[in-house]
């Protein structure tokens, strides 16, 4: 079946270049033109990606959509990309924090947007049952539900926050800079992305798993090198 992504932009033109674009690609594509209708057409049939602009009509943007989101158990692992007004570093930052998995900035690249939501969808591949779960520690990261659980605390992930956390257990003790995480994690190209993304869903995870993961000495900074993830007892 063809995966069905759902497009929200205010602007006529971008969602048109959208749809051309993605069903050149092959994909079902559905348009909402606020966050309201949006909302409206994710409870009648939920997407399998979400392409959504920051910047929407006064009484709900991209942001407060997202969030909206992402504080819903059903959607919490929608993979949501943002479209975004060019190096509005600030915006992409917002967004990021927002609980968005990536973005792309206006006006995008058609061949960068279909390798980004290819590589969003590709990060909702099921892992096998017999490794499902995974444990480091007194962390338990459940790969068939996106929770991660702390002693008998659970904590409900995206599937990015997911994808990364995982990738960090699977190789503890190891140092990973920003740009091995990108490829590793966002599937960019050597040498792309911004490192941005790596920070502001770390940010997130630290955040998510608060004290009770200890997170300063869970997920650690090596500062001038990167990440690394260190089992608690």
């Amino acid at each position: 079946m063809k995966h069905y992504i759902l497009t929200v932009d205010d602007e006529e033109d971008v969602l048109g270049t959208l749809k051309r674009a993605l069903q050149r690609d092959d994909y079902e594509v559905g348009q909402a033109r606020s966050a309201q209708e949006a909302l409206q057409k994710i409870a009648e049939r939920r997407p399998d990606a979400l392409i959504l602009d920051i910047n929407m009509p006064p009484g709900m943007d991209g942001l407060e959509l997202c969030k909206r989101l992402r504080t819903d158990p059903r959607y919490t692992d929608l993979p949501i990309l943002f479209l975004t007004a060019h190096a509005q570093t600030e915006e992409i930052v917002a967004g990021l924090d927002a609980g968005g998995d990536d973005y792309v900035t206006k006006p995008f690249v058609l061949t960068e947007l279909s390798a980004r939501v290819r590589a969003l969808l590709r990060r909702l591949q099921p892992i096998s049952q017999e490794k499902s779960i995974l444990q480091l520690g007194k962390v338990c990261l459940d790969s068939s539900t996106y929770r991660v659980r702390i002693d008998q605390n659970e904590v409900q992930l995206t599937a990015t926050e997911h994808r990364l956390l995982r990738y960090l257990m699977e190789h503890p003790n190891q140092t990973h800079s920003a740009q091995h995480l990108l490829e590793a994690v966002w599937d960019y190209p050597a040498n792309t992305g911004d490192p941005d993304l790596v920070r502001a869903h770390i940010r997130n995870l630290r955040l998510k798993l608060g004290d009770k993961a200890d997170t300063d000495r869970f997920i650690r900074t090596i500062h001038g090198i990167g990440y690394m993830v260190s089992p608690i007892y």
